[in-house]
């Protein structure tokens, strides 16, 4: 092994136990400064702020679920278009046709749940 390997070991495993301690030492002081009160509402579920009393079950439309499917599709989509980007400026050409077809394809996608009427909020 050469030699400026052992070296960088030792910054990552000293980088590694310096967060460690820091992490450690936040948890403990959130936990001795924190303030300590029961009550009832704390030991209730948390559900996004609305008292689960009277109202035990509520519907959800399916609406809502297809929007944020189609949020995280068009999300991932720009994950893999600032990569593309870069590649395609090295100047590979296959990348483009391929690219192309990915766009084609959620373009597809997004008339398809426009034509179905997803995109409308109501």
């Amino acid at each position: 092994m050469p030699e400026g390997y052992a070296l960088n070991y030792i910054a990552v495993v000293l980088a590694a136990i310096v967060g460690l301690l820091a992490m450690g030492g936040m948890l403990m002081g959130s936990f001795m400064l924190a303030p300590k009160r029961r009550s009832d509402a704390k030991e209730l579920p948390f559900e996004c702020g609305i008292p689960p009393m009277p109202f035990t079950w509520s519907q959800v439309h399916i609406r809502y679920y297809i929007f944020a499917i189609l949020f995280l599709i068009f999300d991932v989509e720009a994950v893999f278009l600032f990569p593309w980007i870069l590649t395609f400026l090295t100047g590979a050409s296959w990348i483009f046709y391929e690219m192309i077809l990915f766009i084609a394809i959620l373009l597809f996608g997004v008339l398809y749940g426009w034509r179905k009427g997803v995109l409308e909020w109501r």
